[in-house]
């Protein structure tokens, strides 16, 4: 049998019509192109929005207190009594604040007038003043009243220097009186000098009608003497006054301070006081060392009981010497912000950070319980800032103290997101 077969030759496709390519291309193309337009516009549009500015948080409090227990004052159990630092502040009062007499206190404000009219420097004698005949003839019926004096007679001649040490150191009525009618013309228009000056310096509650403060109707508080001890203790004369145990007058020859607490215990003055109607009286000033720096601790104790003027004044002596030892005792070097502490947080766009941080310890003086308020000062943070950068300062105010300072610098460097972290970032 014979079979035959017959084959299929199959050759290329013929090509599409020319108009058919051409579509096919278009088609490809605009795809192409609006697959890239759209990841283009993905890509571009976060970089065309600002980043937002790093944002600074505190994290030190705006205050602290300074740690431990604070001291216990040893207040006396009668009269008055108010204790503060100069530059620190008050370490409190007892005792109420109703005016009461201050006796020869008193001599603190005539004293106090007297130099700011007629200033002296450490050392300087200052004007005379003669005492007149009829001071003189008055002196032997204030003796038999039993005041407080020093011997004169008239046409003695006194420096300003030596009126003052008479009303500061023996507590002189006589001379007291004798400087007002020197300075003012009478007594009484140097009483309103006193009142006057009192006002100015925001002593509410005190009142003088006399200047050796014999008067009880010359009333005032502890607290209104420290703050007129405080001023006094500024005039370098007064001061070097009221620190001496004895002086030579005329007439009367070496006369005694009758503070008997000068020179014990840093005690610098400065001045006592003591009658039937205001009992013993003391305004101190005592100085103590703290870190390399003075202060002076200023205090008043008032209305100290007792039979007559050696018993009065024993007594505010025993009262006002543990009051100078624990005031003492108390004031230290206190350090509230270690170097390296942070203070503040800052925060960068997409999670970025650094720190802020003190560079150096900030020790302040005082005393536990003290209240210390803490400042911070960081510019506006840039996008960029390097590692360890010095940024900012901190202040630290303990009570009445003056600043303490100390720079600030950031931790890890804060640096601006690259372009693909916000495109990243974006999806």
């Amino acid at each position: 049998m014979t079979y035959s077969a017959t084959a299929r030759v199959t050759g290329p496709a013929a090509p599409p019509p020319p108009g058919r390519r051409r579509g096919r291309r278009l088609l490809t193309a605009g795809l192409l192109t609006v697959l890239l337009a759209g990841t283009s516009l993905v890509a571009v549009e976060p970089l065309r929005r600002p980043l937002p500015a790093p944002t600074v948080t505190r994290t030190l409090p705006a205050s602290t207190v300074i740690p431990g227990a604070a001291p216990t004052i040893p207040w006396p159990q009668r009269g008055q009594a108010a204790l503060t630092v100069a530059g620190l502040g008050s370490l409190g009062t007892s005792g109420g604040n109703d005016p009461v007499p201050i006796a020869s206190v008193a001599k603190v404000m005539t004293a106090y007038v007297i130099l700011t009219e007629h200033p002296l420097d450490r050392g300087e004698a200052g004007p005379r003043l003669t005492v007149s005949a009829a001071q003189a003839a008055a002196y032997p019926r204030e003796l038999a009243r039993g005041e407080s004096l020093v011997p004169v007679v008239a046409g003695a001649v006194f420096t300003e220097r030596q009126a003052l040490q008479a009303v500061l150191l023996p507590s002189a009525n006589n001379m007291a009186r004798i400087l007002a009618a020197w300075d003012a013309g009478s007594v009484e228009a140097f009483v309103d000098k006193m009142n006057d000056t009192a006002a100015a310096l925001g002593m509410a509650d005190t009142h003088y009608t006399d200047p050796a403060g014999l008067d009880a109707g010359t009333v005032s508080t502890a607290v209104d003497q420290v703050i007129l001890a405080r001023k006094a203790m500024e005039l370098p004369a007064f001061a070097e006054i009221v620190a001496q145990r004895t002086a030579t007058l005329p007439v009367a020859g070496t006369v005694k301070n009758y503070n008997s607490l000068v020179g014990r215990d840093g005690v610098v003055g400065i001045k006592t006081g003591s009658t039937d109607e205001a009992g013993g009286c003391l305004v101190f000033a005592a100085v103590v060392t703290v870190g390399g720096r003075k202060l002076t601790i200023v205090g008043a104790v008032l209305g100290q009981p007792g039979a007559n003027t050696p018993v009065q004044l024993d007594r505010v002596f025993r009262a006002t010497r543990p009051l100078v030892r624990t005031a003492a005792k108390a004031i230290g070097e206190h350090p509230i912000v270690r170097a390296g502490d942070q203070v503040a947080a800052v925060r960068g766009p997409l999670g970025a950070g650094t720190t802020i941080d003190a560079t150096a310890d900030v020790t302040v003086v005082g005393w536990p319980g003290m209240e210390v308020r803490l400042d911070l000062d960081i510019p506006a943070v840039p996008a960029r800032l390097p590692a360890h950068t010095e940024h900012g300062r901190l202040t630290a105010v303990a009570g009445e103290s003056a600043p303490v300072t100390t720079a600030l610098r950031t931790g890890e460097g804060l640096e601006p997101p690259s372009t693909w972290d916000r495109i990243r970032h974006h999806r």
